[in-house]
C-alpha cells in the first residue's frame, strides 16, 4: 500500500511540477521583450527630461563626463548613444524627441531613450531597474503549502481505497489458505464495489465447485465399494462354481453390476465437468413453446407406463428467450421425469410471464415434498425417496443439474407443496 501512495503522490506532483514550468516557460515566452508601463516609468520619463534638459547646455566634450556623474549620483546605469547607429522605425523616431522619451524593452530590462536639445547626434539612454513585484520567500511559502494541501487531499482520498484493496488481499489470502467461506463486506465508503463484488461472486463459485467436488468424491467412493464387493463374491463364486449354468448367471450378475458401475461412474464426471460446460454455452433465441412441447414428447414413453396424463398450459402467444437450448431442455426432462415418477394421476407444465422473467412450472398431483428436504433438495446426490435406489439409475443429481443451468443463466429455481395439482411444484425463472 505505501507503493500506492508514493506513486500517486509523485505522479500528481511531478505533473504539476512539470505543468507549472511550462506555463512559467510560456509565460516567460509570451513577455518577453514585452514594454511594461508602471508608476515608476512615469517617475524615470521626467528625470530623463530633465537630464536631457542638463545637458543640453553643455558642449559635446563635456557630455561623456556629465553622463559618467549622473550615473554616480542617481545610482542609475545611464549612457550616450549615437543616433546614426540606433535604428528606428520612422513611427518611434518621433517618440524620441517627444517629452518623456522612448520606452523600449530588452531580453533584460526596460530602458528610455531621449534625443538631447542642442545635440541631434547623441541619444541618452537611461536603464530602469527591474522591479521585483512580489516577494520570493512569500511565493515560495505559499507554493510549499499548495503541494502539501494536495499531498493531504490525496492521502485522504486514498485511505478508503487502501483500507478496501486491504481488506481483499486479506480476504484472497484466507481463501488461499482454505477458508472458502470468506467474503468482502458491502461499504458505501467503497471505490471498488464492482470489484468487490466480483470477488465476491468468484469465492462464492469456488467455495461451492470445492463442496461439490467434496461431496462427488465421498459419494462416489462409498457408492462403488458395494458393486466392487458383489463382483468380488462373483468372480470368487464363480471361481469355485463346478456347474457352467451357475457360472453363466454369476456372470450375468457381475455384467449388470458392471454395466451400473459404468452408468454411475458416467453421470457422476458428467456432473463433476459441468462447470467446464459453462464456458461453452450456446445461447441462441428459442422459442419456449417449442422447448416445452419437446421435453413433454420425450418423456411420454415414461408417462404411458405409469398412466400418467402429462399436459401443457400456455398462452397462444409466441415467446422467445435467449438460451442454451440444450441444458435447458435437459433440465426441463429432468423435472418433468422426476415429476411423472411422483405423480398419481397427472402432471401439469406452465409458461407465464411478466415485465422481468419468464416462468416454467412443473407441477403434479403426488404427495410432494417432505418439510425436510425443501432446503437440500438441489444439492448434489440428495434422493427425495428412499425407494428410488441407485441400482435402478437413481443417483441424487437430477434436480442438482437443473439448479446449475438455472444459475449459468441468471436464473433461479425454487420449489413449493400444496400449490397448482396440490403435489411438488418447481418453477424456473428465466429473466429478461
Amino acid at each position: 500500500m505505501r507503493g500506492l501512495y508514493i506513486s500517486i503522490i509523485f505522479t500528481v506532483l511531478g505533473s504539476l511540477f512539470f505543468i507549472g514550468w511550462g506555463l512559467d516557460e510560456l509565460d516567460d515566452y509570451s513577455t518577453e521583450d514585452k514594454i511594461t508601463e508602471t508608476p515608476a516609468t512615469t517617475v524615470y520619463r521626467h528625470l530623463v527630461d530633465g537630464l536631457t534638459s542638463e545637458l543640453s547646455t553643455l558642449s559635446s566634450a563635456e557630455l561623456n563626463e556629465k553622463v559618467a556623474l549622473f550615473q554616480q549620483h542617481y545610482q542609475l546605469k545611464s549612457s550616450l548613444a549615437l543616433s546614426k547607429k540606433i535604428a528606428l522605425p520612422s513611427s518611434l523616431v518621433t517618440q524620441v524627441n517627444q517629452q518623456g522619451g522612448l520606452l523600449l524593452a530588452s531580453t533584460a530590462n526596460q530602458y528610455l531613450l531621449k534625443s538631447i536639445p542642442n545635440h541631434p547626434e547623441f541619444l541618452l539612454r537611461l536603464e530602469l531597474p527591474v522591479e521585483i513585484a512580489d516577494d520570493d520567500n512569500i511565493n515560495f511559502i505559499l507554493t510549499l503549502i499548495l503541494y502539501i494541501s494536495i499531498c493531504f487531499i490525496l492521502i485522504l482520498w486514498l485511505i478508503p481505497l487502501t483500507r478496501r484493496l486491504y481488506l481483499l488481499n486479506n480476504a484472497a489470502a484466507k481463501i488461499g489458505s482454505g477458508q472458502l467461506d470468506i467474503r468482502i463486506a458491502k461499504s458505501r465508503f467503497s471505490y471498488i464495489k464492482v470489484l468487490e463484488q466480483s470477488f465476491n461472486t468468484m469465492a462464492s463459485k469456488i467455495e461451492k465447485l470445492v463442496a461439490d467436488n467434496k461431496i462427488l468424491a465421498r459419494s462416489l467412493s462409498h457408492d462403488i465399494r458395494t458393486p466392487m464387493s458383489c463382483l468380488r463374491f462373483g468372480i470368487e463364486t464363480a471361481l469355485d462354481s463346478k456347474s457352467i449354468d451357475k457360472k453363466n448367471i454369476y456372470l450375468t450378475r457381475m455384467d449388470n453390476e458392471l454395466t451400473r458401475m459404468e452408468e454411475m461412474t458416467s453421470l457422476f464426471l458428467d456432473y463433476a465437468s459441468m462447470e467446464r460446460q459453462a464456458l461453452n454455452l450456446n445461447k441462441q433465441q428459442t422459442h419456449l413453446q417449442a422447448l416445452i412441447t419437446s421435453a413433454i414428447n420425450d418423456c411420454q414413453v415414461l408417462a404411458k407406463q405409469k398412466d400418467i396424463k402429462v399436459t401443457m398450459s400456455a398462452s397462444d402467444e409466441a415467446f422467445n428467450q435467449l438460451l442454451d437450448y440444450h441444458w435447458c431442455y435437459r433440465a426441463l426432462v429432468n423435472l418433468i421425469s422426476n415429476a411423472i415418477g411422483y405423480a398419481e394421476k397427472s402432471v401439469c407444465v406452465q409458461l407465464k410471464h411478466n415485465n422481468n422473467a419468464f416462468y416454467i412450472t412443473v407441477a403434479d398431483d403426488g404427495k410432494g415434498i417432505s418439510e425436510d428436504k425443501l432446503d437440500v433438495i438441489f444439492n448434489p446426490f440428495v434422493k427425495l425417496d428412499a425407494d428410488r435406489s441407485r441400482e435402478q439409475g437413481h443417483f441424487g443429481l437430477g434436480l442438482a443439474i437443473c439448479s446449475k443451468v438455472m444459475d449459468w443463466h441468471q436464473g433461479s429455481i425454487r420449489v413449493a407443496n400444496n400449490t397448482e395439482l396440490c403435489g411438488a411444484n418447481f418453477t424456473l425463472k428465466f429473466p429478461l
